[in-house]
């Protein structure tokens, strides 16, 4: 099975980068949108109902869909022999800020089910600090993995 992972491992690397920049795309879109959506949109009408749909169709159709897809070639990456030293630090950072981001990426769901049940107790101003946690997971992944600290 490892063999399977060294000889499609520049695919997978290939895959699961891919993903990422998906999954991100979202992670970074979905906080702007409810900033707008808590702002500018009256709750109960058309212009709420469109902004909901917005919501659920970036958060189900691409960044659950990009977030399993990291998970699945990440794991395959983490699984190819060589590839990572669990002694060092670098893997156990990168790996709390990737569960960070899944943590924020449920975090976003809860809220995106506050619309819809027009429960939403979070300003603008709540959303615009919130969009900046994916920016510092992101950071945090880069620099282990890059710099491999």
């Amino acid at each position: 099975m490892y063999d399977f992972l060294l000889d499609w491992y520049f695919w997978i690397k290939a895959c699961h980068i891919v993903a990422v920049i998906s999954w991100m795309a979202g992670l970074f879109y979905l906080p702007r949108l409810f900033v707008y959506h808590v702002e500018q949109v009256v709750p109960g009408t058309d212009t709420d109902l469109m902004f909901q749909t917005m919501e659920r169709r970036l958060l189900r159709g691409i960044m659950g869909p990009a977030s399993i897809a990291t998970w699945v070639f990440g794991l395959c990456l983490v699984f190819t022999p060589g590839l990572v030293d669990w002694s060092m630090i670098w893997p156990w950072t990168k790996a709390v800020a990737v569960l960070g981001m899944t943590w924020f990426h449920h975090w976003l769901g809860w809220r995106r089910k506050d619309f819809v049940n027009g429960n939403n107790r979070l300003s603008g101003r709540s959303y615009r600090l919130m969009n900046e946690v994916p920016t510092l997971l992101l950071l945090i992944i880069v620099f282990s993995v890059i710099v491999k600290f």
